[in-house]
């Protein structure tokens, strides 16, 4: 084994069998990972990296510490290019996905998915000069977040403060980057004032972190 596959290795096993079940406890009866066809018919990308369909999502059952359900990728954080460990940098992207909801919800799923998909295609510069995804980015996302009747459809990507900032494995560093979906009204306001604002008052109205669906919007109040 190369040193390279040494580390990879080692890292990926650090994250699924000591990190994540330190942070979120169990992780479920295993991964789910991406698939070609979500390349294809979400993106339309037909060339896909081998190494992205490694990358998955775990669908995390309620503990005794944590309430709810938490979708966490693994993989976005894989020292595939790295060949020695450097502990003050980051690992593969230096992020992973986490989303957690009051309920089971397969459309949580089906969300931190495509966004490890459309991570990994930024990555790559597979999407034009767009940047990959980071803390505080936010967007509109067009529909309904459970593709039924809820009222949030927009999402800010926030910080798991609750889990620490900053995630160490032997390959270096990483964070986890928090989905929290909002209301139309929500995301204007976040874009008129600040977002940190946005899910300081969500997390006060036991509206975040962990996130119910079927909520109503939250009647925010400017800073200062």
């Amino acid at each position: 084994m190369s040193d390279h596959d040494d580390l990879l290795s080692r890292a990926w096993k650090q994250r699924e069998e000591t990190l994540y079940p330190s942070l979120l406890g169990a992780l479920g009866p295993g991964i789910h990972p991406l698939d070609p066809a979500l390349f294809s018919a979400v993106f339309g990308q037909d060339d896909v990296d081998p190494r992205w369909l490694h990358i998955g999502v775990f669908e995390c059952p309620p503990s005794p510490t944590r309430a709810g359900w938490a979708y966490v990728s693994s993989g976005l954080s894989n020292p595939w290019e790295a060949t020695e460990a450097d502990p003050d940098d980051v690992s593969g992207l230096g992020m992973e996905f986490l989303l957690q909801t009051r309920e089971r919800a397969p459309w949580a799923m089906t969300l931190v998915q495509r966004f490890c998909a459309y991570q990994l295609l930024l990555a790559a510069g597979r999407m034009g000069d767009h940047a990959p995804l980071d803390l505080w980015d936010r967007m509109r996302i067009g529909s309904p977040i459970d593709h039924a009747d809820s009222v949030l459809q927009a999402l800010v990507f926030a910080p798991a403060h609750h889990l620490g900032d900053v995630q160490r494995l032997h390959s270096g560093q990483f964070r986890f980057l928090q989905l929290i979906p909002l209301t139309l009204d929500e995301h204007a306001f976040g874009q008129q004032h600040d977002f940190a604002c946005v899910v300081d008052q969500l997390q006060a109205a036991n509206a975040a972190p962990v996130i119910d669906a079927g909520r109503r919007g939250i009647v925010l109040q400017p800073p200062g």
